[in-house]
């Protein structure tokens, strides 16, 4: 049976520009909320979001190439080549026809659809559309100028499953690894919705934390006085990798993985099952896949947005599976510090959980003040500060609007 390892890694997120940074701002519990800078806010209902800090594409594209790139394709450059660098892989070196791209966005170029459609309506009606709206705005255009850019010519496409896309995108390159048709991916994925529709829209839905007042603690799953997600951006990109290939080369194994789940609420176009029946399913298969019991995980990055029905039946379906050894586990909501990555969420949260591993160290669940009743306290949900464990076994769950579930096992590397 082959093998799946992770040998590379890259981030951009609201609390980090780097692989380091983002990690040194999980364990030091740093919220990325904060007023939102993108565009006028003083008609939206909320005023706040974790964005990128200190960003500016000139410093990472020259102007003609990043006029050419919505957003949330520049992010996907950055950190997948981060991931690139950090896995010291040389794609001139590299089997293209065995190496591929598969790039998730929840959404994609929102923002380049939002321009060029403002620029027509706004005009005398002549259509004059730039000759980059459609490659700009299309969520696979990411995972397309990947692999030309590294020239791998293995599977290439985009994974679009909301706020499950990127961990659909790492459970497709595992699975295509496995079958032998291909020996490495950049899986990952990346988001630029913090603009006018993007908030707009999320405010309609009733989705979106209003908290304008303490918009920094904002992000607070599991606290009772939760109000909805905090919208974030970013990118996520890991390698991955064949074992047999990434010992070839000598490539550092950061963690292994060994199972995968995809199950369907089939109940409600945004709202989860309430007992959490396609997350209990989900890290069910995750776990049999793995030939693993609930009692061997360690801990588990939950999905956590600090939406009112999504903590309470993520932690239904927790007990459910896991019984008393729920007790036993770390449980941790990342979302409280980055805000939620929507399609670039699975990617960037897959990442804390293997740093998680290989630190032995459980990143926090931040801005918890208040207990909610319906939410068990014996559980270990790791508020306000980070824990040490040696953490040999992780679940990494993420859900998205439409019911779909995704979840992923991560285990410690061995021989």
């Amino acid at each position: 049976m082959r093998r799946v390892v992770v040998t590379g890694m890259g981030a951009l997120t609201p609390i980090g520009n780097t692989l380091q940074d983002y990690w040194n701002g999980l364990v030091n519990g740093v919220s990325g909320a904060d007023l939102i800078t993108h565009f006028d806010i003083s008609k939206y209902k909320t005023k706040f979001a974790c964005e990128i800090k200190n960003y500016d594409p000139a410093n990472y594209f020259d102007r003609k190439e990043s006029r050419k790139m919505d957003r949330y394709a520049q992010y996907a450059h950055i950190a997948a080549d981060e991931a690139i660098k950090d896995a010291g892989l040389d794609p001139g070196a590299t089997d293209k026809d065995r190496s591929g791209v598969i790039w998730a966005s929840g959404i994609g170029g929102i923002e380049t659809f939002l321009e060029e459609v403002k620029g027509f309506v706004m005009g005398d009606g002549t259509p004059r559309f730039s000759p980059f709206f459609i490659p700009k705005m299309i969520s696979d255009i990411a995972a397309g100028m990947l692999s030309i850019k590294y020239g791998f010519r293995g599977p290439n496409f985009a994974t679009v499953s909301a706020c499950s896309s990127s961990t659909n995108a790492l459970i497709d390159a595992y699975f295509y690894i496995l079958m032998g048709k291909a020996d490495l991916f950049i899986a990952g994925g990346s988001e630029a919705s913090v603009n006018p529709p993007g908030i707009g829209g999320f405010n309609a839905m009733q989705a979106m934390s209003t908290n304008n007042e303490e918009y920094a603690t904002a992000s607070r799953p599991f606290d009772v006085t939760r109000d909805g997600f905090v919208i974030g951006e970013g990118a996520g990109a890991l390698i991955l990798e064949e074992l047999e290939h990434a010992r070839a080369r000598g490539a550092r194994i950061y963690a292994e993985l060994t199972g995968t789940g995809l199950t369907a609420d089939a109940y409600h176009i945004t709202a989860p099952h309430p007992e959490g029946i396609g997350a209990i399913n989900v890290m069910k298969q995750a776990l049999e896949e793995a030939r693993l019991k609930p009692s061997d995980v360690d801990y588990i990055n939950v999905h956590g947005t600090a939406t009112p029905l999504g903590d309470i039946a993520e932690i239904k379906a927790i007990l459910s599976l896991f019984g008393e050894d729920a007790y036993k586990l770390n449980i941790s909501a990342t979302k409280s510090m980055t805000g939620h990555l929507l399609g670039a969420a699975g990617a960037v949260e897959a990442i804390a959980t293997i740093m998680a591993i290989v630190h032995e160290t459980v990143p926090p669940t931040i801005n918890f003040r208040n207990p909610d009743p319906a939410i068990d306290q014996n559980l270990n949900l790791t508020l306000n500060k980070a824990q040490k464990r040696n953490i040999r076994v992780a679940l990494s769950n993420n859900f998205g609007f439409g019911g779909h579930n995704a979840s992923i096992l991560i285990r410690k590397f061995e021989e």
